[in-house]
């Protein structure tokens, strides 16, 4: 069975690490990846912003866990996961004087991490073709960590980008982790917005 480890435990240098990871066999963990998104859905509730900065179909999800951890990741109908895109170079450097890589936390209430706003950049993603995106924070909260393991197999967001290739890891405030919510879609909304999509306009 495919399983997740819920991103509350800290390595020996303090940072938080979120991971993903199975146990199992390679024939059994196809067979699992593929039900990957059910066994998400037990842990973590899905949340979306759509058409970031008006730029059509950047959509992210936000993976909110009952601990309040919120797991920034792309949507399925992002741009870089359509057409066979392949990924270029992943850069968590948003100006010359901030770099999400440069991020620490420390402490169990993981005091001195980056505060981010609702539209704060990530970091930006370039694709073979040279199509640039920036993935943005969509909500507000303190930065935990970034994934640097897409910066060595950038496959991976491409493969298991609600999983091993999520983007980062938010912690709103505490009297925040409701509301947090409230400018995002629930899946259904997200489904009835990219119906619309499809569906061909009038003249």
């Amino acid at each position: 069975m495919y399983r997740i480890k819920a991103a509350t435990k800290s390595d020996a240098s303090g940072r938080l690490k979120l991971k993903f990871y199975s146990q199992m066999d390679c024939e059994t963990q196809k067979d699992a990846e593929l039900e990957a998104p059910s066994i998400i859905d037990r842990y973590y509730t899905r949340w979306y912003r759509t058409d970031l900065k008006g730029q059509l179909c950047e959509d992210h999800c936000i993976l909110q866990h009952s601990n309040r951890l919120c797991v920034v990741t792309l949507a399925e109908t992002h741009p870089v996961l359509q057409n066979g895109r392949t990924i270029k170079s992943i850069d968590y450097q948003i100006s010359n004087g901030c770099s999400r890589l440069n991020n620490k936390v420390s402490g169990k209430s993981k005091r001195g991490g980056q505060f981010l706003t609702d539209f704060a950049p990530l970091c930006r993603i370039t694709c073979s073709d040279e199509s640039k995106y920036t993935i943005y924070s969509c909500i507000r909260g303190r930065l935990l960590e970034v994934n640097e393991n897409i910066l060595e197999r950038p496959n991976l967001l491409l493969e298991k980008p609600s999983t091993e290739g999520y983007i980062a890891v938010i912690l709103p405030k505490f009297e925040e982790s409701k509301s947090v919510t409230e400018n995002l879609l629930s899946r259904k909304e997200f489904e009835i917005v990219v119906s619309k999509r499809d569906q061909p306009q009038s003249s």
